[in-house]
């Protein structure tokens, strides 16, 4: 990894192009994906048997799109004491963080004569997107409980789940265990872009729903975004970003496995340490070096290390935090003495992980909050996927006749002005009833 001083015209470069970093859409992606949701549109569960027995599952008919009952139970019994244990403890985990984050309905009858307020209620259905992991081999379990947990805790009465089937046209079990556990109330064997369509136009077989969840591959994640608008969706994620923010009392080993651990996602991966102190600047580029060769995706952390990883050195920790908050990292460490005294001062992150056994990884597990969050800078002004993402706002509205004479010349005064004469017209109908000389 490169050492560089902040500020300087070349960590300014490097930092500019950290920024910079985007999901390239090109056009040839942008109609193939087009190509496929007006597919499924259109035609429905033939279209998903088509793309399947193309991308996934050779032998895969409509008959065995839906998980069946069978199938959940013969997957309760390939799973280990282990596994259940840390899925136990982590659902119980997040949804008791979510749990905190419910919204509740209001009436406010403060101004005399009116009533207003606003009511709270989920949506009617959410589709959870949860990706295969390399042919099933390794099921990402975490993308069930994060997707799904919050959609229950917000009382969405239908909450499915689609995932790629394997070639042998399965889903892994441990997947189906997780949706068990957390009340996933179906599951489906399709993937990528067409899955997206089926959740949002709904098939014969899947239902369409009002809001998709869930993280996948460029194809995933740009069906998401042409459909944004037909459902809702949870946001447009881009490539995985830590930065670290470390001091003279960080571990180099820690903060190189941290900063390896997002490296490792994707060559578009971003991993930042900043420090104001060279000598943990050194030693952390070398343990980066020692541990990087023993990963099993050493040629992909490279890569990004390369094109997106850097170590800034800079005056103090006010200037740590002024950078870190210009980035806007989705995952954000606090390696220092007191993380409590610094974490006030961070106003753009996706989260924030406080001292030095607070990993990136225990928030992607087990720690409680959600591990869908903005990329890109987008922590600026977005937030992590929570319990609002499954549920709408209702605005109620109510006036007395005394009420809404004292503010009806001031509400005609206001759509004159704007030109809607029929907007006025509606105020002064009932100024000129005999009905509005009521007082109740």
């Amino acid at each position: 990894m490169k050492i560089l001083r902040y500020p300087s015209s070349a960590a300014d470069k490097k930092v500019k192009s950290i920024i910079d970093r985007e999901i390239d859409f090109s056009t040839t992606d942008v109609q193939a994906v087009s190509r496929i949701l007006k597919d499924v549109k259109q035609t429905g569960d033939p279209a998903l048997i088509r793309y399947s027995r193309q991308f996934d599952a050779p032998q895969m008919t409509i008959d065995a799109l839906a998980v069946t009952p069978a199938e959940m139970a013969a997957a309760g019994k390939q799973v280990d004491r282990s596994f259940m244990r840390a899925l136990n403890r982590a659902a119980s985990q997040i949804e008791r963080f979510h749990r905190q984050q419910l919204p509740k309905s209001w009436i406010d009858a403060r101004r005399p004569g009116t009533l207003l307020g606003q009511m709270v209620n989920p949506v009617d259905a959410a589709g959870v997107y949860v990706p295969g992991g390399r042919g099933g081999n390794t099921p990402l379990v975490s993308s069930v409980l994060m997707g799904a947990i919050p959609a229950k805790i917000a009382g969405v009465p239908k909450v499915v789940m689609v995932t790629p089937p394997t070639p042998s046209g399965n889903v892994a079990p441990h997947l189906l265990v997780a949706a068990k556990k957390v009340g996933v109330d179906n599951v489906y064997k399709v993937g990528s872009a067409w899955a997206v369509g089926a959740l949002a136009y709904g098939t014969e077989t899947i239902p369409k729903v009002n809001v998709i969840v869930g993280p996948g591959n460029i194809f995933v994640t740009l069906a998401k975004k042409i459909v944004a608008g037909t459902v809702g969706i949870d946001m447009i994620a881009g490539p995985s970003e830590i930065l670290v923010i470390a001091d003279g009392t960080a571990d180099p080993d820690f903060a190189a496995a941290d900063l390896l651990s997002q490296a490792e996602h994707d060559p578009l991966a971003s991993a930042i340490l900043v420090t104001d102190s060279v000598k943990l600047a050194h030693s952390v580029n070398a343990a980066v070096e020692k541990q990087v060769g023993a990963l099993a995706r050493a040629d992909i952390a490279r890569q990004s290390l390369a094109a997106f990883g850097a170590i800034m050195v800079v005056e103090n920790l006010n200037a740590a935090i002024d950078l870190a908050n210009h980035i806007a990292p989705e995952h954000l460490e606090l390696q220092v003495a007191d993380p409590m005294d610094v974490a006030p001062r961070i106003r753009n992150a996706g989260a924030i992980f406080l001292g030095h056994y607070t990993p990136e990884p225990v928030g992607d597990y087990m720690a409680g909050p959600n591990h869908v969050l903005p990329t890109a800078g987008t922590a600026r002004f977005s937030s992590a996927l929570s319990v609002d993402h499954f549920m709408k706002k209702t605005s109620l509205i109510r006036y007395s006749p005394v009420a809404f004479r004292k503010e009806a010349r001031d509400i005609m005064c206001l759509a004159n002005v704007e030109g809607l004469g029929a907007h006025a017209n509606a105020i002064q109908i009932r100024l000129s009833s005999k009905s509005s000389k009521r007082s109740v």
